[in-house]
């Protein structure tokens, strides 16, 4: 038998019981979990090809480290078939890279969740969906890929709702997170590769993030990025709080931003994606007057407010922008980050 490190061993009669066991013994997201007896948690340790005790990261400031077995034993309550452990493995890296500060993102009142965005061929391996849907039920592999993740954010990294998880409200990605990018029916330059990887590597990017917020517009490249830009600058995300850009002298203080677009991608066969996101960079965007009034930025209103620009994102390249979601229309969608970079940046880990 693998050597686990710390663990819980228990015992049950039924696959009933062993269910409500895991929920007695608080492993469980709220919804019944897959019981990880140790034959299965063996199966996705040799599928990972590592050592069980092998630590995969660690948070520190809880005394957490994070081991292969930990995660395996995650993934199989999630439902995942053992191929998708280097997905997950790949994940759990990622948001354990101190550049991803995950106890920033995982203890705030923001409510963030942990997106994992998937790239390259393992996408299509694994099925992981990159089209219709793209938020939604129905795939296995994005369904229980994300919530594995969350359930070792809650089981092995201690990020427990009334707990670490100080959430205020929270939201539906809390659950499962996990998307691909549609890179094969586009044009563009995938995401790994626009981070320094080769189009034929895997990768898992993580963000946190708020929910997605869906964008619809009149079928035309230039109206969709002005709907994008608009639903992305509103007054309440954490892109336009006095947190991210109430220094305007230190620009790492805003943060980043997951931009989605659907749809046919001939519409944008004449635009790039480094135009798409200069464009939206140009103007994501508050005037001094809105902040102002909204209490983000100090000081007595001035008649020079309204035409005032504050720009919302650091950089063009801050806008991680992917082609997903489904064929039928041009609905769009932006995901504001849980805080600044200074409180977290998005990281992209190779699936080995």
């Amino acid at each position: 038998m693998p050597d686990f490190g710390e663990t819980t061993t228990v015992q049950w009669d039924s696959a009933l019981e062993a269910i409500e066991r895991c929920y007695e013994l608080g492993w469980t997201d709220g919804l019944p979990v897959v019981p990880p007896t140790e034959q299965r948690v063996n199966e996705f340790i040799e599928h990972s090809g590592r050592p069980a005790g092998q630590v995969v990261g660690e948070i520190p400031e809880r005394r957490r480290e994070i081991t292969v077995a930990k995660v395996a034993a995650n993934a199989v309550m999630a439902g995942c078939l053992p191929e998708y452990m280097p997905v997950v493995l790949t994940a759990t890296e990622a948001m354990l890279d101190p550049v991803f500060n995950l106890v920033g993102p995982s203890s705030s009142m923001g409510g963030s969740a942990i997106l994992s965005i998937v790239n390259g061929p393992i996408c299509k391996e694994l099925n992981i969906n990159s089209r219709n849907n793209l938020f939604g039920p129905g795939n296995r592999a994005n369904a229980t890929i994300g919530r594995a993740v969350r359930l070792i954010l809650m089981n092995a990294c201690a990020a427990i709702p009334g707990v670490f998880d100080r959430s205020v409200i929270g939201h539906p990605g809390k659950y499962t997170y996990c998307i691909a990018e549609a890179d094969q029916d586009t044009h563009w330059t995938p995401l790994h590769v626009e981070r320094g990887f080769t189009a034929d590597q895997s990768t898992v990017t993580v963000f946190a993030g708020e929910s997605p917020r869906q964008v619809r517009a009149v079928g035309h490249p230039e109206p969709i990025l002005h709907a994008l830009s608009d639903a992305a600058s509103s007054l309440g995300t954490n892109m336009s709080t006095s947190g991210s850009v109430g220094d305007t002298g230190i620009g790492i203080r805003q943060g980043q931003i997951v931009v989605t677009i659907a749809g046919n991608s001939q519409l944008w066969k004449d635009w790039t994606k480094a135009q798409v996101k200069n464009f939206l960079f140009d103007h994501c965007q508050r005037s001094v007057a809105d902040l102002k009034a909204a209490m983000v930025l100090k000081g007595d209103p001035e008649s020079s407010d309204h035409e005032t620009m504050i720009k919302l994102i650091p950089e063009p390249d801050d806008i991680l922008l992917i082609f997903a979601g489904g064929e039928e229309s041009n609905m769009s969608s932006v995901i504001p980050s849980w805080g600044p970079k200074v409180g977290s940046t998005a990281v992209t880990k190779l699936v080995r």
